[in-house]
């Protein structure tokens, strides 16, 4: 099944992209489904953010690529789920 979720910190600059742009361009990345942005702080030139991305066998290179291709900066990884494709949840040989 493969990356379920993931939450980001993400610095982008105060003005551009805006939050519905960014929210856009992420959920067209494969295997994604759901993406909520909520800003966690402020200051004269950036923004914290704190992104959530839901979905099924997420590309995370392309959510990379797309956070980077919009000006943003990845600060942390916070949270993952991670949905194995082996009955009973351990590894195939």
């Amino acid at each position: 099944m493969g990356l379920k979720k993931v939450v980001l910190d993400v610095l982008k600059p105060i003005k551009e992209p805006s939050l519905v742009t960014l929210a856009r361009n992420l959920a067209r990345v494969t295997g994604v489904k759901e993406v909520s942005i909520v800003v966690s702080e402020m200051d004269v030139e950036t923004v914290s953010l704190v992104v959530s991305i839901i979905g099924k066998d997420i590309n995370f290179e392309e959510v990379e690529d797309t956070l980077r291709e919009l000006g943003t900066a990845l600060h942390s990884i916070d949270e993952v789920t991670f949905e194995s494709e082996a009955e009973g949840g351990g590894e195939e040989g």
